[in-house]
């Protein structure tokens, strides 16, 4: 039976580190998605406006993206456990930053330096070194299902987390300890979490390093690099620009700003919120599965865009429903397909680079994206301001990704990854 499930017999074959990373990688989607659901909430009761709010929330993601682009671009040379590590550090920092002070400009330092993930998606370098460790220790042939799994516990921890955010806010409001303290304790939570991650990397062995002492000044790394990318450069800042246009028109809906949507436009309170983006996450977790099945099928490209364009319409029409329960089904509809495209993007940029340039590749397309990600919200934040633009970010976010969608099929459908030329005829 188990044999029918995609990816299956790579799990029961990933090394211990592959074992740890995929716990790593639950325990800090779970801390994103308890964060997630009640950041804007917490920032709004500490008495900050919502213009305030978008331009912390894009100074969090620019800073997470100057953070990462440093370590992952390093990682390769100089030790992915030891950069992994940083990024906990950095985590911890921003959370106890958040949680103890509502001095403004302290909160810009901490969102600046520290790694926190206002979305419930990934920030800092985590994902990239990971992905990049993964790689090194799976079959071509199954890399994509490998990473459909991963991103399928991700989203499933993310779902948890958000579930158990709105939850516990919720019950320690009916405990009398107030909003702020509320929110404060879940904040503290995300801050806890990057301490038991941190004790995790520290498990690392020396295997998930790209090569042993020595191998890398043999040839394995090309002295002309830029962002530590030589022979793969070129594919990846095309896929870099696509990705940003991409992640730009997500930032217009990141989870936090849906989230506040909800509250705003149907006075949704905190513990339906983390029910709802719980069954959001859930859904979009086991699309996962779905998406390696495709794409053995008809081919990584075709993949990520014929499931993500009517994902893209979905979204642009969550604001056109006139009620919560519609809305809710639209969103969810949306969730179940927005994400096949995520595992079909990773696996893609790991296949289509050299092994040695691996985590410098998912660096940088994932720094670009965060830096996409990151402008956006300075105007949604502007644009919730005002009851007649509501709608409007999610009609940003759906018509870019729309163009994201058409331009990635048009540059890329001809780049066909080493396991896809191998088995030309079953990749449509």
């Amino acid at each position: 039976m188990t044999a029918l499930i995609p990816g299956w017999r790579g799990l029961r074959a990933l090394t211990p580190d592959g074992r740890l990373l995929f716990m790593t990688r639950c325990v800090r989607l779970f801390a994103y998605g308890l964060l997630a659901v009640v950041l804007v909430l917490y920032l709004a009761q500490l008495g900050f406006s919502e213009a305030r709010i978008g331009l912390l929330l894009t100074l969090t993601l620019v800073g997470d993206t100057a953070i990462s682009l440093w370590l992952t671009t390093r990682a390769d040379r100089i030790g992915r456990r030891g950069m992994l590590l940083a990024g906990a550090v950095l985590m911890i920092l921003a959370g106890v930053v958040f949680a103890t002070t509502r001095n403004f400009l302290w909160l810009l330092l901490a969102a600046t330096i520290g790694v926190i993930s206002p979305s419930g998606n990934e920030v800092g370098p985590f994902l990239s070194i990971e992905q990049a460790a993964l790689s090194q220790v799976i079959a071509d042939e199954r890399r994509t299902a490998v990473f459909a799994w991963y991103a399928l516990v991700g989203s499933l921890a993310t779902a948890l987390g958000s579930l158990t955010g709105g939850v516990l806010t919720q019950s320690l409001q009916r405990a009398a300890l107030g909003t702020v303290t509320s929110y404060r304790v879940t904040v503290l939570g995300y801050a806890l979490l990057g301490l038991v991650m941190a004790l995790l990397f520290t498990r690392l062995s020396p295997a998930v390093e790209v090569a042993a002492p020595g191998e890398a000044a043999a040839g394995g790394f090309s002295k002309k690099t830029l962002l530590g990318l030589g022979h793969s450069r070129a594919v990846v800042f095309r896929l870099s620009g696509l990705f940003a246009l991409d992640a730009f028109g997500g930032g217009f809906v990141i989870q936090s700003i849906a989230a506040y949507w909800f509250h705003l436009r149907f006075g949704v309170n905190a513990a339906m919120l983390g029910g709802l983006f719980f069954g959001a996450n859930l859904v979009a977790g086991l699309s996962a599965l779905a998406a390696a099945a495709v794409a053995r099928r008809f081919g990584l490209i075709n993949t990520m865009v014929f499931t993500h364009l009517p994902s893209n319409i979905l979204l642009i029409m969550v604001p056109l429903m006139p009620n919560l329960t519609l809305a809710t089904i639209v969103l969810w509809l949306r969730f179940s397909i927005s994400q096949m495209d995520v595992p079909t993007r990773q696996s893609y940029t790991m296949a289509v680079v050299r092994p040695e340039e691996r985590a410098a590749a998912a660096g940088v397309t994932n720094v670009v994206r965060t830096t996409g990600a990151a402008i956006a919200p300075l105007f949604a934040g502007v644009l919730l301001g005002h009851p007649a633009l509501l709608g409007v970010p999610f009609y940003l976010a759906g018509g870019l990704k729309i163009i994201y969608d058409l331009l990635l099929y048009r540059s890329f459908k001809k780049v066909v990854p080493p396991e896809e030329r191998q088995a030309a005829p079953g990749s449509g």
